[in-house]
Order: structure tokens, then C-alpha cells, then sequence
């Protein structure tokens, strides 16, 4: 996917989509665009409110990444959440 956010454009790996405090926000793996906290890959986080033009690309990626710090986060609602699909 790709979306503006902070004023730069992100490539990314939606990996899940919820509640935390009350915010909606989108876990993801960002694997191009630009980034004003350093290079334009990594965990980030994005607020839904702050998400702009968002666009699904045809680009498919293989699934999960490991929990960037080895814990999961504890959504008070999740909506959406990349997993292996073990039928493949």
C-alpha cells in the first residue's frame, strides 16, 4: 500500500489495523517512500486520521514479519491483522 502521511509518502506492509487508546492506527513495515526519522524501512506506526491518499498497490508481500520487538502490542480492538495462510 501507500499513503502520505507526515508529509512524506510511505510504501508499506499493512500488518494490523485497531484501537490503541482510543486512536485508530495501522501497524506497519515500511519498505520505501521517505521517512523524516531516518531511513525509509523499519516498524512504524501511523494514525488513521493522519493517513492520506491512501492506494493498494499490485505489489504483494509474503506475510508477517516477525513482531518487530518479539512482544505483540495489546489492541483494545483489532480490525485487521496479517497472518500466514497455512492452506498455501
Amino acid at each position: 500500500m501507500a499513503f502520505n502521511s507526515k508529509g512524506c509518502e510511505r510504501i508499506a506492509e499493512p500488518h494490523d489495523y485497531g484501537v490503541i487508546g482510543g486512536v485508530r492506527k495501522l501497524l506497519y513495515y515500511q519498505v520505501g517512500g521517505r521517512s523524516k526519522s531516518g531511513a525509509p524501512s523499519g516498524w512504524r506506526w501511523a494514525e488513521a486520521e493522519e493517513m492520506a491518499g491512501v492506494k493498494i498497490l499490485r505489489e504483494r508481500f509474503a506475510g508477517p514479519r516477525p513482531a518487530p520487538t518479539g512482544r505483540h502490542v495489546k489492541w483494545e480492538r483489532l480490525f485487521a491483522s496479517v497472518s500466514k495462510d497455512e492452506r498455501a
